[in-house]
């Protein structure tokens, strides 16, 4: 049809995610964070596109380093939701570290109803023995937040890091500030508010395994 609509879009994965990167660098004030967290920011933006998640993110300095340190040694990713260990990309691992997700454990159905609370809060009874020094990533639930924070005070355990990044509106904006002013000395990555949820979960976690932005990695992302 001569009247047919045509359209002119890139198609190179590698040009889009230059082009990406190029714009959220150009609307973004990347300067209050640290070098190796800004490019995990970067990603987070990226993720959500939305610019101006960088006025919500707070973190402690170490959060990268002690993570990337974590998964190095071997530690593994401890997710809150099938979403987030599904978006872990495995080859960016450094240990081909064990991505764990409890939710289709037939052990919590049970668990839940004895504990009165939700199946993501009662799985964390299930990272306990995993859970020092492990890397933990939380996009979904905040019930899942303020659990892994009650253990942390009642035991001791202290994982290698927490991107705990829970979306919603009953809990979440608590869960993470609670996350954000947690005595225990954790490191850690969040969004405070509303804002979350495992897509910038996930991108923060595989920025940390590999900051790397090369066409590669572009090509295996898109």
């Amino acid at each position: 049809m001569s009247d047919a609509p045509s359209y002119d879009y890139l198609t190179d994965g590698a040009a889009i995610y230059a082009e990406s990167f190029r714009i959220i660098r150009e609307e973004s004030d990347l300067g209050r964070f640290p070098d190796d967290l800004s490019k995990v920011v970067v990603r987070m933006i990226h993720a959500a596109a939305q610019t101006d998640l960088v006025d919500d993110i707070a973190w402690t300095r170490g959060v990268v380093a002690s993570c990337r340190a974590a998964l190095i040694a071997g530690a593994p990713i401890l997710c809150d939701s099938s979403m987030v260990a599904t978006g872990i990309i495995r080859s960016r691992l450094p240990a081909n570290n064990e991505v764990v997700c409890h939710l289709r454990d037939p052990r919590l159905a049970a668990l839940a109803s004895e504990l009165g609370t939700t199946k993501t809060a009662a799985a964390i009874e299930l990272w306990k023995p995993q859970l020092e020094g492990a890397v933990v990533a939380i996009g979904n639930a905040p019930t899942s937040l303020f659990r892994l924070l009650e253990v942390v005070r009642d035991t001791g355990v202290k994982p290698a890091g927490v991107i705990g990044i829970p979306v919603g509106f009953v809990g979440a904006a608590e869960s993470k500030a609670a996350l954000a002013e947690n005595p225990f000395g954790l490191e850690f990555l969040t969004v405070l508010g509303r804002r979350g949820g495992s897509a910038i979960a996930v991108a923060a976690v595989n920025a940390i395994a590999s900051t790397a932005e090369t066409t590669n990695e572009a090509r295996t992302d898109a």
